[in-house]
């Protein structure tokens, strides 16, 4: 209902300042500019979603795979103890669980294209389980909250950008983003868990972030011993040789329990391309409320006063 309201906002606020430009200002091309916008902010969504559908084609197959394989089940269950104060309201042996935690532990290798999918598969599963339709559950907000804070151990991503837009030291934020992260991530979690009156003190709450602590910890020590040069090299040769193990361990216990691999992973990508399509329109709505809004000078006039 709140987006609702805001998208018609984009709208009309765009209308009427737009309206006083040429009025008052003269400014001819304006309507010209706002219609325009809509034209390409449609087309960057479409365009947006399409790169998106390769991506969640490939990982919901792989996730398939280890669906089928039980391997998301046995994630599961070895999260069972953190997740279960963290989300009381997910079902004991709940798939969301296994999706969570892939997506997480992407985000801590900054592999950003790897978590988006689980995030997607994460969220479609606590909706099934989501007493009200309409309105975000508790276990949503938690999750949405862990993965916009975005705790990341190894920032690949970043890295390889910095690489290509030709930064001097690509690895320099490493730390800085490690530290900014779980700091997000900690204060994130302990204003949720206020608002949703959990246990912050509970054993299994407190090991995961002092175990985290300690990992952080150990990570940065590792990393600072290295030539930068070389920690561009490791961080991402590490976080690559992972997140590949996790493919081929998918397969192999799939592959133990008899499972059709190829099938599996068909289906799973099926469901990755069904739900590409399902975002798209919501992605053009977003960016074409933006676009109107930035063309009509409302957004420099917000920003700059």
């Amino acid at each position: 209902m709140v987006l609702n309201y805001i998208w018609i906002a984009f709208f009309l606020i765009a209308f009427v300042v737009a309206l006083a430009r040429l009025v008052f200002f003269g400014d001819v091309n304006v309507f010209t500019e706002i219609m325009n916008s809509t034209y390409d902010s449609a087309k960057t969504g479409f365009e947006i979603s399409l790169g998106l559908t390769g991506i969640l084609s490939l990982w919901l197959g792989v996730m398939k795979i280890g669906e089928r394989g039980g391997m998301i089940d046995l994630f599961s269950r070895g999260v069972a103890p953190l997740f279960s104060k963290l989300f009381p309201d997910i079902p004991k042996g709940h798939p969301a669980s296994g999706s969570m935690l892939m997506n997480i532990s992407a985000n801590m290798l900054g592999l950003d294209n790897a978590a988006t999918p689980f995030g997607l598969k994460a969220m479609q599963e606590l909706q099934e389980i989501n007493p009200d339709k309409g309105k975000a559950s508790n276990p949503m907000i938690m999750f949405l909250v862990m993965n916009a804070s975005g705790l990341t151990l190894i920032p690949v991503t970043v890295m390889v950008y910095r690489a290509q837009m030709g930064a001097v030291n690509p690895a320099d934020v490493f730390i800085p983003i490690m530290i900014a992260t779980f700091a997000a991530t900690l204060v994130g979690v302990i204003a949720v868990c206020l608002k949703q009156r959990i246990n912050i003190f509970n054993k299994a709450i407190m090991g995961f972030f002092l175990g985290m602590l300690v990992i952080i910890g150990g990570t940065i020590f590792a990393f600072n011993s290295m030539p930068q040069e070389k920690a561009n090299i490791v961080s991402g040769l590490a976080a690559n040789i992972i997140l590949l193990s996790v493919i081929v361990l998918f397969i192999v216990v799939a592959l133990r329990k008899r499972v059709n691999i190829f099938e599996s992973f068909i289906d799973g990508a099926k469901d990755g391309f069904k739900t590409a399509v399902t975002i798209i329109p919501y992605l053009i709505a977003i960016l074409v409320g933006i676009g109107v809004f930035r063309a009509s000078g409302a957004m420099d006039f917000l920003m700059d006063g």
